[in-house]
C-alpha cells in the first residue's frame, strides 16, 4: 500500500509541475476585474505588525530578520514554505492597512511573481493556488494602489496563468479541505476576471458534487476536525457570495451543505465563541466562527443527538462538548486523536477543562503525544490509549489511527435537575476486556456538572480477558487515570486537605472539583498545545488514579461553581494579544 501511495504522490507531483510549466509558457492575455472584488477574509492586526517588524511566524517556527525579503527567509520545514506560498499572510497586512504594510505586501507580491510566476517554485499545487488566488483577488485594490502599469500587467498575467493551472489541476487536490480550497479559488477567479467565466461554471458544479459527497448528514467531515469544518464552511459561504454577487444561482447541493454545517458548528461552539479542540483542530481565530455563521445567515437550530460525532450540553454560562463517536479511520485519520469520551468545558469567556490539542507544529514527538488518550480529558487505562497509531506511510511520514473503538453508544436526555449525557466505548475491550462508560449531568443553571466513569467487563469473553489481564498484573488490579486538563490561565490549588481542588478563572469565577474519595486525587503538570505559539504552554491537570479490581469499577466526581461565585459575572479582563510570547 505504501508503494502504491508513493507512486500516486509522485504522479500528482509530476502533473502539478508539468501543468505549472505549461501555463508558465502561456502568453498571458490582458485581463481585468469584472467588478471590484469585496474582501471577505479577515486578518490579524497584531500578526500584521509582527510581519512588518521582521518576525515571521509560520507553522510554529519563528524567523527573525528585519527588513528581509519574505522569499529569502531560511525555511525550517515544508509547512513553513507552504504557508508562505498560500499568501494567507496578506490578510494580516491588509488588517494593518497603512502605507508601510501596503508597500511590504506589494514588494513580496512582486517577488513571488518574479521567482515563481512562470510555473516554478513550491507554490504550484491546487490547494495553495486556490488559497493564493482568493487572497490576491480579495486584496486586489490594496495590492494595486499606486502601482505602475507594468506591475499591474504582471499581476493580472499571473492571475490568468494561475486560473488556467487550477482549471487543469483542481482534480489533483486531495478530497476534503484541499479540494474545497482549489475549487473555491477557481470559482473566485473565474467570476472576477474578464473572459474567464467559462472556467467557473465547471468548478461550481464540481463544488456542488463535493458538498453532496463529502459533507455527511450530520454536517460533518470524515476527519471530524472542527477547525477544518469551519474552514470548509467559510470557503462555501465565500463561493456562494461570489456566485450571488455575479448574478448566478447557488446550486441546491451547495446551499444544503451550508445549511447542514451551520448547526453543527453551533454545537461545536463553546460559550466563549471558540471551537472545541478535537482531532487536530484548534479553537479558530478570535471571532472567526461567529463571523462565518453571521455571513452564512443560516438560522437553523442545533440538531438533536450528535453533530459530526460530538454531543453538547449547555446551560447558563457553561458549555460542555464531548467526543461521542468512533474516531476517523483510513486516510481521514492522519491527524485524528484517541479522544473518545473526552470533553471540554468552558464557563462564559473562560475555558476551564480542555484537551492538550495538536502538537503538529512542535515536532513529531509532540504530535504523537498530543494524539494519545492521556492528552485528553478522559480515562486512560494501564498506559494504553483507546486507539493506537499505525505504521507511518513511507512517503509522507503520516501515521493513521488504528484499532480504535468500534462501538460508541450515546444517549442525550434529561436528568431530574438538568441535562444528561451517557456514552461508552469498547476501545479497551480487546486488550483488557473492559468497556469505559461515562455519564455527564449538567444542572439547568449551568453551575454544576456531575460525572461518573465506569469500567465494566460484561460478557463472558470480556470477563475472561479481564481475568487474564489481572493475572498478568499479579492480581494487583488494572491501573487507570481519569484526567481533567486545565487551561493555562486557570489557577488551581489543592483544597480541603487534599479532598478537592479549587480553580480560579480570570473572570473571578471559582470552580471546585470534588470526587467520591475512592481514588487518589493529584494535581499534576500538563501542557497546552496551541497553534501560533513557539512552544507548548505549561498548565495543570487534575488526575484521579485508581485500579480496577473487579468486573465493575465506578468513580464519581463533580465540577461546580463555589457558592460565593455570582450568577452573572462581568468579565472585563482583557486577553493578551496574539504572538506576544516570543
Amino acid at each position: 500500500m505504501s508503494g502504491t501511495y508513493s507512486f500516486a504522490a509522485r504522479k500528482v507531483h509530476f502533473l502539478n509541475r508539468w501543468h505549472a510549466r505549461r501555463v508558465g509558457r502561456m502568453k498571458a492575455r490582458a485581463v481585468g476585474f469584472v467588478s471590484a472584488p469585496e474582501p471577505r477574509t479577515i486578518g490579524s492586526f497584531a500578526r500584521g505588525r509582527q510581519l512588518m517588524a521582521g518576525n515571521f511566524l509560520f507553522a510554529g517556527h519563528l524567523v527573525e530578520q528585519k527588513d528581509a525579503d519574505i522569499w529569502d527567509l531560511p525555511a525550517p520545514n515544508e509547512d513553513f514554505v507552504r504557508e508562505l506560498n498560500g499568501f494567507a499572510w496578506l490578510d494580516d497586512l491588509a488588517a494593518v492597512g497603512d502605507g508601510p504594510a501596503r508597500d511590504a505586501a506589494q514588494r513580496w507580491l512582486r517577488g513571488w511573481i518574479d521567482r515563481s510566476g512562470r510555473g516554478r517554485g513550491p507554490g504550484w499545487t491546487p490547494d495553495l493556488t486556490g488559497r493564493r488566488l482568493i487572497r490576491w483577488i480579495n486584496h486586489a485594490i490594496f495590492l494595486l494602489r499606486n502601482t505602475e502599469a507594468e506591475e499591474s500587467h504582471a499581476f493580472y498575467g499571473s492571475l490568468y496563468r494561475q486560473t488556467h493551472f487550477l482549471s487543469s489541476r483542481w482534480q489533483g487536490a486531495a478530497p476534503g479541505l484541499p479540494r474545497f480550497e482549489a475549487l473555491t479559488g477557481l470559482i473566485y477567479a473565474g467570476l472576477a476576471l474578464e473572459g474567464m467565466e467559462t472556467m467557473a461554471m465547471p468548478a461550481v458544479n464540481a463544488l456542488a458534487r463535493e458538498c453532496r459527497t463529502r459533507i455527511d448528514d450530520q454536517g460533518g467531515l470524515p476527519t471530524r476536525n472542527p477547525e477544518e469544518l469551519l474552514e470548509v464552511f467559510t470557503l462555501l459561504t465565500w463561493a456562494g457570495a461570489a456566485l450571488s454577487d455575479a448574478g448566478h444561482a447557488v446550486p441546491p447541493d451547495h446551499v444544503a451543505a451550508i445549511g447542514r454545517i451551520a448547526p453543527t458548528l453551533r454545537t461545536l461552539r463553546h460559550s466563549d465563541g471558540g471551537l472545541a479542540r478535537f482531532h487536530g483542530g484548534g479553537r479558530g481565530a478570535e471571532g472567526w466562527l461567529d463571523h462565518a455563521l453571521a455571513q452564512a445567515q443560516v438560522r437553523g437550530r442545533q440538531p438533536d443527538g450528535l453533530s459530526m460525532g460530538y454531543a453538547r450540553l449547555s446551560a447558563g454560562r457553561t458549555s460542555v462538548v464531548m467526543d461521542a463517536s468512533r474516531p476517523p479511520s483510513g486516510a481521514a485519520s492522519y491527524n485524528a486523536h484517541a479522544s473518545t469520551l473526552a470533553f471540554e468545558l468552558t464557563s462564559g469567556r473562560r475555558p476551564l477543562v480542555v484537551n492538550c490539542g495538536s502538537g503538529r507544529t512542535f515536532g513529531p514527538d509532540w504530535r504523537r503525544a498530543g494524539r494519545a488518550t492521556p492528552s485528553h480529558s478522559t480515562l486512560s487505562l494501564d498506559g494504553y490509549s483507546s486507539a493506537r497509531l499505525g505504521a507511518a506511510d513511507r512517503n509522507s511520514g503520516r501515521e493513521p489511527l488504528i484499532e480504535g473503538p468500534t462501538h460508541v453508544p450515546i444517549e442525550v436526555g434529561h436528568a431530574s435537575d438538568g441535562l444528561r449525557l451517557q456514552s461508552g466505548h469498547n476501545g479497551f475491550t480487546p486488550t483488557h476486556g473492559l468497556t469505559h462508560a461515562r455519564t455527564l449531568e449538567m444542572t439547568f443553571d449551568g453551575r454544576a456538572v456531575a460525572g461518573e466513569d465506569m469500567l465494566l467487563a460484561m460478557e463472558s469473553a470480556e470477563k475472561r480477558r479481564f481475568d487474564r489481564a489481572m493475572d498478568a498484573a499479579g492480581l494487583g488490579g488494572i491501573a487507570f487515570d481519569i484526567r481533567f486538563h486545565l487551561h493555562p490561565e486557570v489557577d488551581a490549588t489543592i483544597d480541603l486537605g487534599g479532598a478537592a481542588i479549587s480553580m480560579a478563572l480570570k473572570s473571578g469565577e471559582i470552580w471546585v472539583f470534588r470526587h467520591d474519595g475512592t481514588q487518589k486525587l493529584t494535581l499534576q503538570p500538563s501542557v497546552y498545545l496551541e497553534t501560533g505559539r513557539l512552544k507548548p504552554r505549561g498548565s495543570n491537570q487534575i488526575v484521579l488514579s485508581g485500579r480496577a479490581m473487579s468486573y465493575a469499577t465506578r468513580v464519581r466526581w463533580s465540577l461546580s461553581k463555589a457558592q460565593e461565585t455570582a450568577i452573572g459575572v462581568r468579565d472585563l479582563s482583557q486577553d493578551a494579544p496574539d504572538l506576544t510570547d516570543y
